[in-house]
């Protein structure tokens, strides 16, 4: 069992919700002191890691009960704690629409698997979050590489992690797919 101070129940929410209750319920503990994140959503997973990662916060690890994530973070002090950064290079979904008939644009869409399956712009490659930092090498790195998630909140967390693996090419869509226009494909199941 694994002792807690405080207990955030993000079941039901998708993201970015359960990441943005995290941090408001962040502000709340003292450093040192550890939180546990309860949700639903699948995604919660990568998108955590990768918060506490970008803020400075500790990540100690994921338990599954049920359908439900518990997620279990320690409170960084103050000199742990980093200042989160929006990936400066971001690309409205127009301008994403403009591009996609250039022959240098890669669409990485790091969903989960079941999100892209139900709508992805077509010919867009298919990473999710948690994956991303083992499969970097599927990527064409003489591409532009234009990361798309649901809200542009998982799609920013990528580009940071692209682009300090080297990749100089990286734009985040920061609308996401949620306002996404453009034409979509599903996938054969």
């Amino acid at each position: 069992m694994i002792q807690t101070d405080k207990v955030l129940d993000a079941k039901g929410l998708a993201c970015p919700m359960p990441i943005v209750r995290t941090k408001k319920a962040m502000v709340e503990l003292e450093p040192g002191q550890v939180i546990e994140v309860q949700a639903t959503d699948k995604g919660s997973l990568a998108d955590i890691k990768a918060w506490a990662k970008s803020s400075g916060h500790q990540y100690l690890g994921t338990t599954e009960e049920g359908d439900a994530l518990k997620h279990y973070l320690r409170k960084a002090s103050e000199t742990e704690e980093k200042e989160e950064k929006q990936f400066p290079h971001t690309v409205t979904n127009e301008d994403l629409q403009d591009r996609l008939n250039r022959e240098d644009i890669l669409v990485l869409d790091v969903r989960e698997p079941a999100e892209y399956a139900f709508g992805h712009i077509p010919g867009a490659v298919s990473i999710p979050l948690g994956e991303l930092e083992s499969r970097t090498g599927e990527l064409e790195t003489d591409k532009e590489i234009i990361v798309i998630c649901r809200t542009g909140n998982r799609s920013d967390f990528a580009a940071k992690q692209l682009a300090d693996n080297g990749f100089n090419r990286v734009k985040n869509a920061v609308d996401g797919m949620t306002e996404w226009n453009g034409p979509t494909e599903k996938s054969e199941a």
